[in-house]
């Protein structure tokens, strides 16, 4: 396997904005860094095993019943946009504290299933990374675990980012447009799947 490769595209993607990246830097301000470790370790370990069951079978049912995959996307994004919105309208006290509770372990993990940007790196690291032989369930299990430890200090990156804007964004209305950016961000790295969905809907 071409591990230096591996790294370089797992880096390289983790780094890049998504909306993983987008909901933990929104966090990290909102919420601090001890009180979003849940959501960093829901990620963290989240989508290699996502990556894990995808590798192992999971994305062979797109290509049997591909109208699995347009109803998963549809349902993505129609979660993404809700979760844009819970960060746009997000209450905050005169203290500047976020009112409301971060994602929990389970749920950052479960919101890797919904998430566009982790589908394309899941399938994208699976197809390209590996060849069919007798090794190749240890090939998607060296793929996993290379964005586990290379990956994780990317997020962890944009969490300890969104932290440190804190002592820059005191007043609530600084906050509040935080916030808003961090929304229009989301929706914005959603801009190639509604691409993608209207050109499905209209071809």
């Amino acid at each position: 396997m071409e591990y230096l490769a591996i790294i370089v595209f797992a880096v390289s993607t983790c780094v890049t904005p998504g909306p993983n990246n987008a909901l933990i830097m929104a966090s990290g301000l909102n919420y601090g860094v001890r009180r979003s470790l849940q959501h960093f370790l829901g990620i963290c370990i989240g989508f290699p095993l996502m990556i894990v069951a995808v590798g192992l079978g999971i994305a062979g049912l797109f290509e049997q019943f591909p109208v699995l995959h347009i109803i998963l996307k549809v349902v993505g994004t129609a979660y993404l946009c809700y979760l844009a919105w819970r960060i746009a309208t997000a209450p905050v006290s005169k203290f500047s504290e976020t009112l409301g509770k971060p994602f929990s372990f389970l749920q950052a993990a479960a919101f890797q299933w919904v998430n566009p940007k982790a589908w394309v790196l899941a399938i994208g690291a699976t197809v390209t990374f590996t060849v069919i032989s007798d090794s190749y369930v240890y090939q998607v299990l060296t793929i996993a675990l290379i964005f586990m430890f290379f990956g994780s200090p990317c997020t962890m990156l944009w969490l300890c980012f969104g932290a440190s804007l804190k002592t820059i964004l005191q007043k609530p209305s600084s906050v509040r447009l935080f916030n808003y950016s961090m929304a229009v961000l989301l929706i914005g790295s959603l801009l190639p799947v509604f691409i993608e969905l209207y050109q499905q809907f209209t071809a």
